[in-house]
């Protein structure tokens, strides 16, 4: 079997995903806001039909959330860092609260390897990223990166 193959035959296994489903997906990541007019005319569907497809993939946990991607130099964070936190012995479930409670951390996995933590930190100086950091020190150790650029945006996985 080719790779092309095993890949589609690994997709259907774990997906109960149809080719209008994926249209739909890749339109909705695409323009979340499109009424479901436009969106089911885009598809081939119906207003409703559509709203049903979106309502079943809702249900199925496929589509988590509609949101708004910010860009959050526009609102004035001027630096965006990705961080490592490895907690001190004893310190995980702490500074899990820790990183938790710091609004300036956007996001954060739980990851394998040393550090059981990734974050993505935004801030407006570099001041202030040593400040949210130094919060940290007493109970973590930190490695941080500055990001400079973004060469892939967050996208879909092959559908």
């Amino acid at each position: 079997m080719t790779k092309a193959k095993d890949a589609h035959a690994l997709r259907s296994e774990n997906s109960s995903l149809d080719a209008i489903d994926a249209r739909l997906l890749t339109a909705l990541d695409a323009q979340g806001r499109l009424p479901m007019s436009e969106l089911g005319r885009l598809v081939g569907l119906s207003a409703p039909s559509t709203a049903e497809r979106v309502r079943r993939l809702e249900a199925s946990g496929v589509i988590a959330n509609f949101t708004v991607d910010t860009d959050t130099r526009a609102l004035g964070y001027a630096i965006r860092a990705l961080v490592r936190i490895r907690p001190l012995p004893g310190k995980l479930h702490l500074v899990e609260k820790l990183i938790q409670e710091t609004p300036q951390i956007v996001e954060c996995d739980r990851i394998t390897g040393g550090d059981p933590f990734l974050a993505r930190l935004v801030v407006r100086s570099v001041e202030e990223m040593d400040t949210v950091l130094e919060g940290l020190s007493d109970h973590a150790v930190t490695s941080t990166a500055v990001i400079k650029g973004q060469s892939v945006k967050r996208r879909l996985p092959p559908l």
